[in-house]
């Protein structure tokens, strides 16, 4: 906890002053920096670049749709340091129509993550020159990790017979499907083929106890 209070310290005071809102450890294991949009690439050219911190590895980026802020978005950057063994979490905040600076020249992996969360939030990574489906499909419409995407979903897809071809269509959700019963398939069938014996097994009544059946004979009929 000390450690990593005195490493949130020393990257505070190493970037430029105002860059960082926020340093805390959460759950008193993980370090966590907020910083200001603007000063993205500058934060982590700085994080990767001066050896006391070396963090030379970005292990993911994430989005965290947050729907009742001004800015609704999260942008989380977990880094890694090899040289020092620590970690370090750095968040920064944006809205749907404002881009984050993208890291893919400090981190070319990030490039990878950057198509992720535009694909699923829909957050603009300005710099990327690559942003484009990466997890649904070329026709997709919206952002499905957003927090007020509809479950259903805008669209469906579809092979049509008569066209012989994938089509796309507004979602249609027929009322006998909103309908369940929950019980499951194999409750309503009947006895399978070949399966008789083993059916009949199965409903006939335990057999009673020995010892039970003993007590239901007369005294006559007992064994002395």
């Amino acid at each position: 906890m000390a450690d990593l209070s005195e490493l949130g310290s020393q990257i505070a005071a190493s970037l430029p002053p105002g860059a960082v809102t926020e340093a805390y450890v959460a759950r008193g294991v993980e370090l966590v920096i907020r910083i200001r949009r603007d000063q993205v690439r500058t934060v982590m050219a700085i994080l990767r670049a001066d050896p006391r911190f070396a963090f030379e590895q970005m292990m993911d980026l994430c989005g965290v749709d947050f729907p009742e802020r001004p800015e609704r978005f999260e942008v989380v950057w977990n880094l890694l340091s090899l040289t020092h063994n620590h970690r370090i979490r750095v968040v920064t905040t944006t809205d749907a129509e404002t881009p984050v600076a993208s890291v893919t020249a400090i981190w070319p992996v990030a490039g990878w993550w950057e198509r992720e969360a535009w694909d699923m939030y829909g957050i603009a990574f300005e710099g990327n020159e690559d942003l484009r489906r990466i997890l649904t499909d070329y026709g997709f419409q919206g952002h499905p990790l957003r927090k007020d995407f509809p479950l259903t979903g805008h669209v469906e897809v579809r092979y049509d017979e008569e066209r012989r071809e994938v089509i796309y269509e507004p979602v249609n959700l027929p009322q006998d499907f909103r309908n369940f019963d929950f019980l499951s398939p194999w409750e309503a069938m009947t006895t399978l083929p070949g399966d008789e014996k083993v059916h009949l097994n199965r409903i006939a009544p335990p057999p009673a106890s020995l010892l039970e059946g003993q007590k239901a004979l007369p005294d006559a009929e007992k064994q002395p």
